[in-house]
């Protein structure tokens, strides 16, 4: 029995020890928020900033909400408030709030009462004090209240438990040195109870640390910097704009203002129409004002007032003045869009040309300067150069199907029998084109024709044969087809005439496509070399399609006469050359024969003219 007595007595003496002991490891931690219960009475006054407090609910994370419940006053709205929301209190927000915790729910009362004439003094809800020096904040409405047991608070944090020089003596508030950051709102919060209710009366002082001020400072104006002119372009609208810094005043009341006068005769002012003030704390010692005026349309009355900025604080005043004038408009499109346009086309036209300059020399070559003979007489009229092409059954099948086929009207009848090779020989006898070409150069026109496999000595150099026929001949014409542009010897010939037309002016060079298909659609493979295919887009060309109607078999070999060279002075030279041989009664017989010939062609033509 002895034994557990003793143990008794330990167990109670033991902790009153510890605290005897160690004060200081004992510290009272106050927050706003002691009770155990799960109900909260609170009393803001009204006018006054309240803060909502915060708890630890379900989630620590998340920020606690509280809606007031179904018992507020009969018809207000039911607010909800965030916690550590500052707000300015009023009598509808008295109400019950509750907030959902791990386990239970919390109700927080607040009641918001109205000002006392006694209590409630307004110089105690505003307390400035000096930076560096010491200084002492008291709870409003301490002198009305017994109580002096107060618990101070900034925003949402108690004063006691923040690391700062301070210390809480009789319900004030008493800070060992003031700085800047001691700016912001505190609470005091003191316990009444009434009715056996515990409320805790919640009162607010918005603290601010102020400067030491001098009476010496004057505000001072940044913009506009000194008298000055602005441009202001006439019919529209302009803004004049006075930025000035002011010191640090315990009663401040910055005054900007801007008047205008008219003439320029200073006594007589007019004060402008200024928007709102702006004012922005630019360090501890000066405030920012922006004072702006409009002018919603600019005239000439405009150009010959003045406008001054005035500014004014409790020590001095100060000015600036401004006048408009009219801003020259620079033409644009003369001075600078004219020289700009003109730039970025010779720019263009440079870049066009430098791209397209390789066709350009070709068009320029086969179009405007063929025919220019540099005196030196061609051993060949034309250079045939083409791949032979078997026909295929459906080409045969035309082909036959076209020689035993006449002609329909008597327009193509009269056309038919024009066509050198519409005969009874050349109707029975229709050939490929590689066959028929050569045929019709040199027997039907008499043109020297010159065919590399025919013409070229075989064991030589094919590249050097290649160059020296062409050199040799006055046009080159190529049968293009599917397999010429697959056969490398043959585009070989084509670069070669093709280089040979950009160094030399005087030679020819025609294509004769021997089916539908284009330069643009054939892909031969291996890919054609870049010069043959620019090339083929701009050289002169013309299409044979076997099978064709009458008409445009006619129209081929007449554009193909007219794209070869002229040679009637060669055949008048060998004429007149060789008429020393004739005798005089030859001659006469010649001319009257080809006089003949002539008629009778003139006849034709113009039958057939009639006709169509």
């Amino acid at each position: 029995m002895q034994s557990g007595y003793i143990v008794n007595f330990f167990l109670w003496f033991f902790p009153i020890l510890l605290e005897g002991c160690c004060p200081g490891k004992r510290q009272k931690k106050k927050t706003g928020f002691q009770q155990n219960t799960t109900h909260y009475h609170y009393r803001a006054v009204e006018g006054e900033i309240f803060m909502m407090p915060c708890i630890k609910c379900v989630n620590p994370h998340m920020e606690v909400l509280w809606p007031r419940t179904g018992d507020a006053r009969e018809g207000n709205e039911r607010p909800s408030f965030d916690c550590g929301r500052k707000f300015l209190a009023e009598a509808k927000h008295s109400g019950k709030y509750t907030c959902l915790t791990s386990g239970s729910k919390v109700f927080f009362h607040l009641q918001v009462v109205e000002k006392n004439s006694q209590c409630f003094q307004p110089l105690e809800s505003s307390v400035m004090r000096v930076v560096g020096a010491g200084g002492e904040v008291p709870c409003p409405g301490l002198n009305c209240s017994d109580n002096t047991d107060v618990t101070w608070y900034k925003d949402d944090k108690a004063v006691s438990e923040q690391s700062r020089d301070s210390c809480e003596k009789s319900g004030v508030l008493h800070l060992c040195k003031v700085s800047e950051l001691d700016t912001g709102v505190y609470f005091c919060e003191r316990q009444i109870i009434e009715q056996e209710v515990k409320w805790i009366y919640r009162r607010t002082v918005n603290f601010t640390a102020i400067p030491h001020f001098t009476q010496s400072n004057s505000p001072r104006i940044t913009y506009p910097d000194g008298n000055t002119t602005e441009e202001v372009e006439l019919g529209r609208s302009h803004t004049l704009t006075c930025e000035v810094h002011f010191p640090f005043e315990i009663k401040f009341s910055p005054e900007v203002q801007w008047y205008m006068h008219y003439g320029g005769n200073m006594k007589n002012m007019t004060p402008l129409h200024m928007e709102e003030q702006q004012q922005e704390r630019v360090t501890l010692q000066e405030f920012k004002v922006t004072q702006k005026a409009i002018i919603k349309k600019v005239t000439l009355q405009h150009l010959n007032n003045t406008y001054t900025c005035i500014t004014s604080n409790s020590v001095k005043n100060s000015s600036v003045t401004i006048k408009l004038k009219e801003k020259i408009k620079v033409k644009w499109p003369s001075l600078v869009g004219y020289p700009i346009v003109s730039l970025l086309l010779v720019a263009g036209l440079g870049i066009v040309l430098h791209v397209k300059w390789l066709e350009i020399q070709l068009i320029y070559r086969s179009h405007f300067q063929n025919g220019k003979n540099d005196g030196d007489e061609k051993e060949f009229d034309v250079l045939l150069s083409y791949v032979w092409s078997p026909p295929s059954a459906e080409e045969e099948a035309v082909l036959t199907l076209s020689s035993r086929s006449g002609p329909d009207t008597d327009e193509e009848a009269c056309l038919f029998s024009m066509d050198p090779l519409n005969s009874e020989e050349g109707i029975a006898t229709q050939r490929p084109l590689e066959v028929l070409l050569p045929q019709v150069l040199e027997d039907r026109w008499g043109y020297r024709l010159c065919l590399l496999e025919r013409d070229v000595i075989p064991g030589g150099a094919y590249i050097d044969d290649v160059i020296l026929a062409i050199k040799r001949s006055q046009m080159l014409i190529c049968l293009l087809s599917a397999d010429y542009l697959s056969n490398s010897n043959a585009v070989f010939v084509l670069q070669s005439g093709v280089q040979a037309l950009l160094q030399n002016s005087t030679l020819k060079l025609l294509l004769i496509w021997t089916n539908t298909a284009s330069a643009s659609l054939i892909q031969p493979d291996p890919p054609l070399p870049t010069l043959v295919q620019r090339a083929l887009k701009v050289l002169p060309s013309l299409d044979w399609t076997a099978g064709k109607p009458t008409r445009a078999t006619s129209n081929f070999w007449r554009s193909l006469r007219k794209a070869m060279p002229d040679h009637s002075k060669k055949l008048f030279h060998s004429c007149r050359t060789s008429d020393l041989s004739f005798s005089q009664h030859d001659v006469q017989h010649i001319y009257f024969t080809m006089q003949v010939v002539l008629l009778h062609s003139s006849l034709k033509l113009f039958a057939c003219k009639c006709k169509t």
